[in-house]
């Protein structure tokens, strides 16, 4: 089965480094829609914007800039991952940037090879997080440090997500309230080892299914799907 081109939207005014950049890009398998100012960008995104699986942006361009043309990314298609490109390399830029929830930023001038990586490095992340958005049951995330249900993330505190994928991964395991500690803490935590009961009991509220076994007398396991609750 041949495998989908991803799309993708790339916005730079300088001819050049676009011709360039987008030749490297189409020689690396994806498809390039090119636009060469923000208004251009801005038009191609109306008439097919849920279209492309990433935008790689230049921030200075004639017409809306590239933090313009991130907002409106995220406004109508949040997910998009998106990359800035820039040759302002001040920390205020960058900044701005992130703050706009860009997923990087490239300062020019940059290397094809480098930038190829960092679209495929986060576009192999987005696809994770889409696969684990819609696979049904419950999904861990080391990743992202995250665990969805039927596609719904649970959000999860820190804490909460080490708890639960430290029992999903070893679902035979009975574990001491103590040794839970070690794995979320370190030996970084002074206190009491029910901060644990109280762990549990958040998950169990978060979670549609109750999937914490509780061993009376010894701690805690992951319960599988056929076991009864307890």
């Amino acid at each position: 089965m041949e495998k989908k081109r991803e799309k993708i939207l790339f916005l730079e005014d300088e001819a050049t480094i676009r011709e360039v950049l987008c030749e490297y890009m189409k020689m690396s398998g994806y498809e390039v829609t090119e636009a060469e100012d923000g208004n251009q960008a801005l038009q191609l995104l109306g008439t097919s914007g849920a279209c492309f699986d990433m935008a790689v942006l230049d921030i200075m361009v004639p017409g809306p800039d590239g933090l313009q043309v991130l907002a409106h990314i995220r406004s109508l298609w949040p997910e998009m991952p998106v990359i800035m490109l820039t040759a302002l390399g001040d920390e205020k830029t960058q900044l701005d940037a992130f703050n706009a929830y860009a997923d990087d930023y490239v300062i020019k001038p940059v290397s094809p090879v480098i930038l190829l990586k960092r679209m495929e490095t986060i576009l192999r992340r987005a696809r994770r997080g889409k696969e684990n958005k819609e696979a049904s049951g419950l999904v861990i995330s080391r990743e992202s440090c995250q665990a969805y249900f039927n596609g719904k993330s649970l959000e999860l505190t820190v804490s909460e997500f080490l708890l639960l994928d430290t029992l999903y991964q070893e679902p035979s395991r009975v574990f001491t309230r103590e040794q839970l500690i070690l794995r979320i803490y370190n030996e970084d935590y002074i206190g009491n080892d029910r901060i644990i009961d109280a762990h549990v009991k958040n998950l169990r509220k978060k979670m549609p299914v109750n999937c914490i076994r509780t061993v009376i007398g010894m701690g805690y396991r992951f319960r599988k799907g056929d076991e009864d609750t307890l």
